[in-house]
């Protein structure tokens, strides 16, 4: 009763005007009596007044937290007190502006990694574009003197736009995963198996740029629950990152090891390596770690995130790890039996 002050009061007032009705009723009027009855009902009065202002008071406190907090200011908490009832609803208001200030930071973040991918995105088309647009233009012209000029002029309109082509289908596809509007189809693989292929697809670039392969890749089958597709991207994204950013080094190593419950495959290289700053961001989208890395190197900066996100509906995890100039790696823990996300 001693937490409810309102209502004690009001029972209280109940009893004295109970009092003074029966006392009017069955007897003649005692002024001393009622002198103290009415005296009581009075102070009663007052006091309930006071704890009914007190308890606006903290309602327009509250109110006013709350308006503060809808406006930006995520800082504000409230002080409990020693009323039980009032303390569960100023704990569940701070509770609710830790969360609003928690939406508020991964607004702001996810706003300007809007604008910055939208301003990376804006450079890597328009640039192909122009060259497109170049060529075109010097075929249109007869610009180009011999048909041997012509035929180099038309080879790198080709690369341009297959190159362009690759970038439109990442940002799609980079969409689609954000929307989980891409449907996986989960079966039983052979890790090692996919791994293999994912290899085998990049012996011409390991041949054409004198990379010595060192691969680890057990003979027995390494049993996974996941989607075929989506697996085989993620392991040849981080191939291409190693060839593409590491070639330097002239070894690609690919090891895949059996953990407790998971599948653990290691791609390393040993080129220049990531510094330290930028191996927290390789995986966000569109940065590059170009100071690090080769600064010749060309990609949309979306593989890593595509492999991420891919990664993390299958119950897996990725990460990097970087020595500059001795050894860069890129590790993929997927769990045996991880079934890929349906939702």
């Amino acid at each position: 009763m001693k937490h409810d002050k309102g209502a004690f009061l009001l029972i209280v007032q109940f009893i004295v005007l109970s009092a003074l009705f029966i006392l009017d009723w069955n007897y003649k009027p005692q002024g001393i009596v009622h002198g103290a009855l009415f005296a009581a009902l009075f102070a009663l009065t007052v006091v309930h007044l006071f704890v009914r202002y007190r308890f606006t008071a903290r309602l327009k406190d509250m109110a006013a937290a709350l308006r503060r907090a809808t406006q930006g200011n995520t800082n504000t908490r409230l002080l409990a007190n020693d009323d039980r009832h009032f303390d569960e609803v100023i704990f569940s208001v701070n509770e609710l502006i830790e969360q609003l200030a928690k939406v508020h930071v991964c607004t702001i973040r996810s706003e300007a990694a809007r604008k910055s991918l939208l301003s990376n995105i804006s450079h890597d088309i328009r640039t192909p574009l122009t060259s497109i647009i170049g060529y075109a233009d010097a075929l249109k012209d007869d610009i180009a003197a011999s048909s041997e000029e012509k035929e180099r002029y038309l080879d790198i309109l080709s690369g341009k736009a297959v190159a362009l082509k690759e970038l439109i289908d990442e940002i799609f596809e980079l969409a689609k995963l954000d929307a989980d509007e891409m449907p996986l189809k989960p079966e039983t693989l052979d890790f090692a198996e996919i791994v293999r292929e994912a290899v085998i697809g990049f012996l011409p670039e390991l041949k054409k740029y004198g990379i010595e392969l060192k691969a680890s890749i057990p003979e027995e089958a390494c049993s996974v629950v996941a989607d075929r597709v989506s697996v085989l991207r993620i392991v040849s994204n981080l191939i291409k990152n190693a060839v593409e950013h590491g070639k330097d080094g002239k070894v690609l190593g690919i090891e895949l090891a059996e953990a407790a419950d998971k599948y653990r495959l290691l791609v390393w290289d040993r080129g220049s390596g990531i510094a330290t700053e930028d191996l927290p961001r390789v995986f966000e989208r569109m940065y590059r770690t170009d100071r690090a890395r080769n600064p010749a190197a060309q990609g949309s900066g979306l593989g890593l995130s595509i492999a991420k996100a891919l990664a993390e509906k299958h119950s897996g995890t990725l990460w990097a790890e970087s020595e500059p100039g001795v050894k860069t790696t890129f590790g993929f823990e997927i769990p045996k039996r991880g079934a890929a996300n349906r939702d």
